[in-house]
């Protein structure tokens, strides 16, 4: 009976724990930035009352149209690499901040970026190899996604 309880408890765990480490400063994905809007080309903060959550972590949007449409294709929306600095999971194979408003979507996925202290990594991503990074991202992000 006990060994079956803790097989439960475990299993329970395991269903609620999110499949990889997202960034979530601020409690969010991207911040709480509303990644729908990012596919608009517009990079806008969600509200609470426009909120779900998704493999375990929350996201905001701006409208409910908004959120209708994540919910019906929430990996279609998710950003790349955990929402982490897909320019520094490329290179350094580390998990980044980012500046919510330094975004890219590219073969219809949204990519992140850090922007401070004079480095911007989204102009460093366009400036070099993006398929070569975009490649060496996938790879290092199977590694360190947990």
């Amino acid at each position: 009976m006990r060994f079956t309880l803790i097989a439960l408890l475990i299993s329970i765990t395991s269903l609620n724990a999110q499949s990889i480490d997202y960034n979530l400063k601020k409690g969010y994905v991207a911040e709480g930035y509303d990644v729908i809007e990012y596919f608009n080309n517009n990079a806008v903060e969600g509200k609470k009352s426009f909120s779900t959550t998704h493999d375990n972590v929350k996201y905001k949007f701006s409208s409910q149209k908004n959120l209708d449409t994540f919910l019906m294709a929430p990996e279609k929306y998710a950003p790349q690499y955990g929402g982490y600095c897909a320019y520094a999971v490329a290179v350094k194979s580390k998990k980044v901040g980012i500046d919510p408003e330094t975004f890219e979507i590219r073969d219809g996925k949204l990519y992140l970026f850090y922007n401070s202290w004079g480095t911007n990594t989204l102009e460093l991503w366009k400036k070099e190899n993006v398929k070569g990074l975009q490649k060496k991202a996938d790879l290092n992000w199977e590694a360190i996604k947990n």
